[in-house]
């Protein structure tokens, strides 16, 4: 039967602390496939989604086109993933409303059907599915049933997968997938950060990234376990900065 646990803290994921800017693109070498959201500023609510895919050894190139989306109300903030710890700039914390920026592998999807067109590992949400978004709690930064783990296990958290059933049909959550943000869960680090459907093209997240339903249909349906693909989010003058050290794309066309 399936692990209806759906654990967030990826070990080996909590990299910032043991590498340096020039060594970055070791911790995400192995990616094939890469989701890029820039954003103008780190106040910035929208931004631009583009994807890039790439052979062994080879060079960063675009699939598909630019698309825009959504993030936290209040913009961006670094956070905890694949990329080393950058200090200049606000840090992520738990409800802060800032979605995380840096390098981040990109997990689970999720959604309200049954199943999803997907390779990649889905979760069928159910009405007692949560993420645990209080810090100091063992489940902080999992989505957990609480029919398996006890409703006192996930008592405090304001996350209800099934936004539909909680939430007046609300269908934000009917699509989505988990970025691996704060992996090893860091008391106040922030938690269960998702790529999900925008609710309109210019209402804020909470700390997520979302985008129409054509956009995230298209996702799902073009990433591959295989490809082991991140999540990049920076705003435009810390892409420019880090491009090179970092091995990322150009946003122009070629590398």
């Amino acid at each position: 039967m399936r692990n209806r646990l759906v654990t967030l803290l990826i070990a080996g994921l909590a990299l910032s602390g043991n590498v340096v800017a020039g060594d970055a693109p070791a911790a995400w070498s192995d990616a094939r496939q890469m989701v890029l959201v820039t954003v103008p500023g780190w106040n910035a609510m929208q931004g631009t989604l583009r994807t890039y895919e790439r052979s062994d050894g080879g060079a960063w190139h675009e699939a598909g086109k630019a698309r825009p989306v959504v993030i936290g109300h209040s913009g961006a903030a670094w956070g905890i993933g694949l990329s080393p710890a950058q200090h200049d700039g606000p840090q992520k914390r738990e409800g802060d409303g800032r979605s995380p920026a840096g390098v981040f592998r990109i997990g689970t999807t999720f959604g309200y059907a049954a199943h999803a067109d997907t390779t990649m590992p889905y979760l069928a949400l159910t009405a007692t599915d949560y993420c645990m978004d209080v810090s100091g709690s063992p489940l902080y930064n999992h989505i957990a049933d609480t029919a398996k783990v006890g409703a006192a296990a996930l008592k405090g958290s304001s996350e209800p997968m099934r936004r539909d059933l909680h939430f007046q049909g609300d269908q934000r959550y009917r699509l989505g997938f988990v970025i691996e943000h704060n992996p090893n869960g860091v008391p106040q680090g922030g938690s269960c950060i998702f790529g999900h459907l925008w609710k309109t093209p210019d209402t804020g997240t909470t700390g997520c990234t979302a985008m129409n339903p054509a956009t995230m249909r298209r996702l799902l349906a073009w990433l591959k376990p295989q490809a082991h693909p991140i999540f990049v989010l920076l705003p435009q003058n810390e892409y420019a900065r880090l491009r090179h050290g970092w091995q990322l794309p150009s946003t122009q066309g070629g590398r």
